[in-house]
């Protein structure tokens, strides 16, 4: 029977591609997404991966939806937390909203998603917690004091949560993405792209969001079954922590 894996944020972007090179390395794929119905709905025709609508950021809601999920697919064997969003400003400009609104959908989003499976896992004795964090959460960026923080804090989560899971087969670990050729970067005017970013990349690309499905799929797999509480950084040289 196919292991069943959960991506956040799963119907677009970084989280399309996860969803889609999991489902071809033969998992039973569940993408849950929070507003882009059409998105979604578009999503789900192309590559028949049932798609659950819900807000990360509410932790009931998360039970809920996890809990349909299983009773649709069977247990969760890995969990992709990827779902995020950015509400950039200058500290001095940032309000209360900014702040809250980040670290509610991209780091308390991980205990929301994380708690309800983790009796399962340990029960059975196998686990899979992969959470995407950024670049930003290592190196800091001026304009994303909530960001940082927030994908900062998912590198602790996983250091700590990983060393009691690792008893009971359950590992956990982060990728760091760095400028990935999303819709969202793709969006960046060029001179923008080949002044301000393209430099500072040693590679000289953009990262591409198959090469980040394939961390995932990597980290997922009995293969990576000794590596737990670690950070995988796929940005090009950009950034080497």
């Amino acid at each position: 029977m196919a292991k069943v894996a959960v991506v956040t944020g799963g119907s677009r972007g970084i989280g399309a591609a996860i969803s889609k090179a999991l489902k071809a390395a033969g998992y039973s794929v569940a993408a849950s997404y929070a507003g882009n119905d059409e998105a979604a709905a578009k999503f789900k025709d192309e590559t028949g991966i049932p798609v659950y609508k819900w807000d990360v950021s509410n932790y009931d809601a998360c039970a809920a939806g996890l809990k349909q999920i299983e009773a649709d697919l069977g247990p969760v064997d890995v969990l992709v937390n990827n779902a995020g969003i950015t509400k950039d400003a200058m500290f001095h400009r940032m309000t209360p909203d900014q702040w809250n609104g980040v670290i509610n959908t991209n780091l308390n989003s991980l205990f929301n998603m994380t708690r309800p499976v983790w009796e399962g896992m340990r029960n059975r004795k196998f686990g899979r917690i992969i959470c995407i964090s950024s670049i930003n959460g290592q190196k800091g960026q001026a304009g994303q004091a909530n960001y940082s923080a927030a994908k900062a804090g998912e590198i602790g989560f996983v250091k700590a949560l990983a060393q009691e899971g690792a008893r009971a087969g359950i590992t956990v670990n982060a990728i760091t993405p760095g400028y990935i050729g999303t819709e969202m970067v793709r969006a960046i005017a060029q001179d923008v792209l080949d002044k301000h970013i393209l430099p500072f990349i040693p590679v000289g690309r953009l990262g591409e969001p198959e090469e980040i499905a394939r961390c995932v799929v990597f980290l997922a797999s009995d293969d990576a079954g000794f590596i737990t509480g670690s950070t995988l950084s796929a940005n090009g040289g950009q950034y080497m922590a």
